[in-house]
């Protein structure tokens, strides 16, 4: 994946992008794209929402879930995300919600995405939300 493929949204508060790892993959991009056209909507709407307004308020839609990790959550998705300066979200992992509870291997993905990109970008620190 090129670094312009990696773009999903830019809004007036924040651009996100797809987290792609050393070799180019990226997981939730590939997973976005085995979705059908109703759930790829869900969460380009999400996308849009945050973008455009800053926030997205309802904790069923985008959830803070500690460690500086986010979920984006349109039903039955789930896609892990951190905020990085230069108002930037990026999207490190995406799965199918099975339970009420995330599994803590996703988790666990997230933080090791969110440790890689910002090895690999050092002068993009993780921001704080």
């Amino acid at each position: 994946m090129r670094k312009e493929d990696c773009i999903i949204y830019k809004g007036i508060f924040f651009q996100i992008e797809w987290y792609y790892d050393a070799e180019g993959k990226s997981q939730p991009y590939d997973y976005y794209e085995s979705c059908d056209l109703t759930q790829k909507r869900k969460f380009l709407m999400l996308c849009q929402r945050i973008g455009d307004f800053g926030k997205i308020n309802d904790i069923t839609k985008f959830r803070n879930e500690g460690d500086g990790i986010f979920a984006f959550k349109p039903q039955p998705d789930r896609y892990l995300a951190f905020f990085r300066r230069g108002k930037k979200i990026i999207v490190t992992n995406a799965y199918r919600k099975a339970s009420d509870k995330m599994p803590p291997n996703e988790k666990i993905l997230a933080l090791k995405n969110m440790e890689d990109y910002l090895n690999r970008n050092p002068d993009m620190e993780e921001e704080t939300k």
